[in-house]
């Protein structure tokens, strides 16, 4: 909060994601980026996203993916859980959404995470974080090789990553569910 302010930002609240400081229907967006693997109750928070979003609006959600690559640095985060966008898809749907688009990211760091927490778990090698282990003159190319990812993301479903993207907009009871091709 201190951070904000300093920087002129007085609109800012503090609250927890299963109980959010706004009112009913005040969002047009609601974005969640690495929050919902913390949350105890991941469907509860989410309908709390619901409440505050206007009918049709939207959520943006990026999470960490597939349990097998579960490291110190979820320990270290407070995760709860990791998800397949399958099990994201179907609790954002519990949750009173219609989702428009699933889909994995960062696939590019998919075989060196997988390798580097394989690696840790059979020899017991522990790290107090997993930022410590970097190769700094690497991070220019890993940023381009990453950032490069956005294009595919326009057209395509990634079919694994170390993360995963939802898109899925508020449904009001009534509203009937989205037919395909339509």
């Amino acid at each position: 909060m201190a951070f904000c302010r300093e920087r002129g930002l007085e609109n800012v609240k503090l609250g927890a994601a299963e109980s959010l400081p706004y009112e009913d229907n005040e969002f047009d967006l609601v974005t969640a980026l690495d929050v919902v693997e913390h949350m105890d109750d991941d469907l509860a928070g989410l309908r709390e996203m619901r409440r505050v979003l206007r009918p049709g609006g939207r959520v943006l959600l990026f999470v960490p993916t597939f349990m097998f690559l579960w490291g110190v640095q979820d320990e270290v985060s407070n995760h709860r859980r990791r998800y397949r966008v399958n099990e994201l898809r179907q609790v954002v749907t519990a949750a009173g959404f219609e989702v428009e688009r699933t889909t994995y990211a960062n696939i590019t760091f998919f075989l060196p995470v997988l390798m580097v927490r394989k690696f840790m778990r059979l020899t017991g090698i522990r790290t107090e974080t997993e930022n410590s282990i970097n190769i700094s003159a690497l991070n220019r190319i890993f940023g381009a090789i990453l950032g490069a990812e956005r294009h595919w993301l326009r057209y395509l479903n990634i079919p694994f990553g170390v993360s995963g993207l939802c898109v899925a907009r508020r449904v009001e009871e009534s509203e009937p569910p989205a037919v395909a091709g339509r």
